[in-house]
């Protein structure tokens, strides 16, 4: 579980996550947490699925797994080491609902991050207090839509573009498009930026 702490690279390689700005970062501000490398660093993973068929939009089910950072790459997002904390049913789509399944969760989360919780390390013989922080969620749009209350379905739907991005309405149809959005980021002079 102290693998991060001793294997670091500061070749400028992205290898894993602790090379990131934000691994650092959140070391930077949050010393007391970081000075213990048995501290455990988690990723939240969100998807939702339809048990029955791809094409059934009445039913829909979501699970939330977490996976530990601590471990080395190759075993970090394995089978063993990823953890099913819950699958949330439902007939219909939980935008407004998701918050009161995961509120247990999130309860847990700030305990574990504030108090923590009195473990027995094997290798060194001695209790300690082990702390949880969670580092990341990762999700798909609209999921990530749900867990931060951002609005994904407008024209300000990107929380990194902002008023930046190139979105409009159709005419006829109301609706946002982002076409031809993506040409953006492109160099002036790249081939596919006038194809």
């Amino acid at each position: 579980m102290t693998w991060h702490h001793f294997h670091r690279s500061d070749d400028g390689v992205l290898v894993y996550p602790f090379n990131e700005e934000a691994w650092k970062k959140f070391n930077q501000d949050h010393q007391d947490f970081a000075s213990n490398p048995r501290n455990i660093r988690l990723r939240l993973c969100i998807d939702g699925f339809s048990p029955f068929n791809m094409f059934s939009n009445v039913y829909s089910c979501w699970s939330v797994i977490v996976t530990v950072y601590n471990l080395p790459p190759w075993n970090c997002i394995t089978r063993p080491f990823m953890f099913l904390l819950m699958i949330i049913p439902g007939p219909k789509n939980l935008e407004k609902k998701l918050g009161i399944f995961l509120w247990p969760l999130i309860d847990e989360l700030t305990k574990l991050w504030l108090v923590g919780v009195s473990t027995y390390d094997v290798y060194r013989k001695e209790n300690f207090q082990l702390r949880v922080a969670l580092m990341w969620t990762i999700s798909d749009f609209p999921a990530y839509g749900m867990l931060s209350g951002w609005s994904t379905h407008s024209k300000l739907s990107s929380p990194y573009c902002m008023e930046h991005i190139k979105a409009f309405r159709l005419k006829h149809g109301g609706k946002t498009t982002f076409f031809y959005c993506y040409r953006q980021f492109l160099p002036i002079d790249h081939v596919y930026r006038y194809q």
